[in-house]
């Protein structure tokens, strides 16, 4: 068999067993086990306080990663941590289906911070030099969902500046090589509130 016939059939088999994974997520298990998440992010997952996370819309990979990481605690939340603790690794793919099926709504956001915000969004902070936002987080905000990078758009900014703060603070570690705490270490809280800001308005 000729080298370019079977490429062609490992590409064919690797792309039926990723929508295999892809399927095995049952959206609606994971709207039943939901019920418990309500009081904090909502029934479609916009949350109902702005320092907790919408979940409406965010990339399914992101969701899971971080309920896994908060059971075994590599991200520490106390309430998280009592949340996922009697979960299994099937609620928490159905549960991230569920939530990345959802439409998020639009938050509220100071818009005498955009210009600002976009800059560095886009271009980064070349003083300190903190890199462009974009480049894992997508031009439009809609994060890497193979890479497990979060989607920023539409999220509350008031959520991001605290997650921002707790990576420069180190009370939250669970970046893949220190990334996020390394930026957050060169940002001010000024810039973070910008940058926040923007994304939060994204179109």
């Amino acid at each position: 068999m000729k080298h370019r016939h079977i490429k062609a059939m490992v590409l064919g088999m690797t792309g039926l067993m990723a929508a295999g994974f892809v399927q095995a997520a049952d959206i609606e298990a994971g709207k039943a086990k939901s019920v418990l998440c309500v009081a904090c992010h909502g029934a479609d997952g916009n949350s109902v306080n702005v320092i907790w996370p919408n979940l409406a819309g965010q990339h399914a990979s992101y969701t899971e990663k971080q309920l896994k990481e908060f059971k075994a605690g590599k991200r520490i939340n106390a309430t998280m941590q009592g949340m996922v603790a009697a979960l299994t690794e099937e609620d928490m793919a159905n549960l991230a289906a569920y939530y990345e099926s959802q439409t998020p709504k639009a938050p509220k956001f100071d818009q005498s911070l955009l210009a600002m915000g976009q800059d560095i969004y886009r271009g980064g902070i070349t003083e300190t030099a903190v890199a462009a936002c974009m480049g894992c987080h997508s031009p439009a905000g809609t994060g890497n969902g193979p890479a497990a990078y979060p989607g920023l758009k539409g999220q509350h900014p008031e959520y991001i500046v605290a997650q921002l703060k707790s990576f420069k603070e180190g009370q939250r570690a669970n970046d893949a090589g220190k990334m996020m705490r390394n930026v957050a270490n060169r940002m001010s809280d000024a810039e973070m509130q910008a940058v926040a800001a923007y994304v939060a308005g994204m179109k």
